[in-house]
């Protein structure tokens, strides 16, 4: 019974269950607390993102060694190959599908939340982004140069990473995700915006976990493994995505998954499933191609021509990478381009805006269970390179 209630999942599931209830009967001035705990909560879980992302990524690719270039460039192909397709599938399905859907667009209103009675911001010391691009360069650096000493210090810095991970990220996880779900609930997002493109977010749903089954099939063939051996470990890390609609939060529990897995190297994933959280988002794009076209279909009378949607999804597709790991983070990092390519006004990226928030949780959710299948395809990929050399 200790181990059931010592179980990442168990402690999610009860967040997420405390989260709705409370979230029905509280009153305004106990909401009050619970948005500081979700501020608080929330500053503490980003603040320690870059320090993931350096830490784990830098110290892999030193390892890489000769490797480290052919293994990172393989890597974002394969990513945005994977948040292509996933999008131009979703093009597909939503011209077969949306002209035939009666959705009204008007959704009621959200009760409004009280102020944040606990203003602490703890900023970050570098952007997702730079942590990326620093962390790239210091692996490969150190890999090009075989600097062992070096090596070390990024060890070390590593497992000072990962003890943060378990003593303090995950611990602090749950009680974010139940202030989420908390305040949802009290909006009455569940019961009131939610069934007003219930029917389109079944579609995207069912299209994320084809796409899923599409991945993991596509690694299995390419590896020659069981693709279920990566997938059946990725509870965790769907549920907390789910929850904290955030593949940046997500990470320290995607990677406790990954290494969970028989079929997958520890010094892989410990590049890639970073790596992936800030470049793979399948889900993410899949899902925004198909809530742009409902959005243009409901507003404007029609849905993008489709050499306008495809230059829009071969766009969003490297605009993604540089979307920041946070709630609506891939339509935010393209709003130039959904008003520039797509030509929405104010009303159109509003209501897009508000209909991917309802839903991001599943995308994200999507992204992150996905990179468990591009960590298959590149950890055979670098097994591959290195029996040649």
């Amino acid at each position: 019974m200790k181990k059931f209630f010592k179980n990442t999942i168990v402690h999610l599931l009860i967040a997420v269950a405390l989260g709705i209830a409370v979230g029905v009967y509280v009153d305004g001035g106990v909401l009050a607390a619970i948005v500081s705990l979700k501020h608080i909560s929330g500053q503490v879980i980003f603040f320690l993102v870059p320090l993931i992302i350096l830490g784990f990524i830098a110290p892999s690719i030193a390892h890489l060694r000769s490797n480290a270039s052919k293994m990172l460039l393989f890597a974002f192909g394969i990513a945005y190959l994977s948040s292509v397709g996933a999008s131009l599938f979703g093009a597909a399905v939503g011209y077969g599908v949306i002209p035939h859907l009666n959705i009204a667009s008007d959704a009621n209103a959200l009760k409004e939340l009280p102020e944040n009675i606990l203003q602490i911001d703890i900023p970050p010391v570098m952007n997702v982004m730079t942590a990326l691009v620093l962390a790239v360069m210091l692996g490969l650096a150190t890999a090009w140069v075989k600097s062992d000493e070096f090596t070390r210090l990024l060890d070390t810095f590593q497992r000072m990473v990962l003890e943060l991970v378990r003593r303090v990220l995950l611990p602090v996880l749950p009680v974010f995700i139940f202030a989420n779900f908390c305040i949802l609930s009290y909006q009455g997002a569940v019961t009131k915006q939610l069934p007003v493109f219930l029917s389109i977010l079944l579609v995207v749903i069912a299209c994320h976990y084809i796409w899923l089954a599409l991945l993991y099939g596509i690694a299995s063939i390419y590896s020659r493994k069981n693709g279920w051996q990566v997938l059946k470990h990725y509870g965790p890390a769907y549920l907390t995505a789910l929850g904290t609609m955030s593949s940046a939060a997500t990470l320290g529990v995607a990677l406790n998954c990954a290494h969970k897995s028989p079929v997958l190297r520890r010094e892989i994933s410990d590049v890639t499933i970073p790596l992936f959280a800030n470049i793979h988002l399948c889900g993410s794009i899949l899902t925004e191609t198909i809530f742009v076209m409902t959005v243009s279909q409901l507003l404007y009378g029609s849905m993008p021509s489709l050499f306008t949607l495809v230059l829009f999804i071969l766009m969003l597709g490297l605009f993604a990478i540089g979307a920041p790991g946070v709630p609506g983070g891939t339509v935010l990092a393209s709003l130039g381009l959904i008003i520039s390519v797509l030509h929405f006004d104010e009303t159109g990226t509003a209501l897009l805006l508000t209909i991917f928030a309802l839903q991001d949780s599943f995308g994200t959710a999507c992204n992150v269970t996905g990179d468990g299948a591009l960590t298959l395809i590149a950890d055979t990929y670098e097994k591959k390179i290195a029996n040649k050399e």
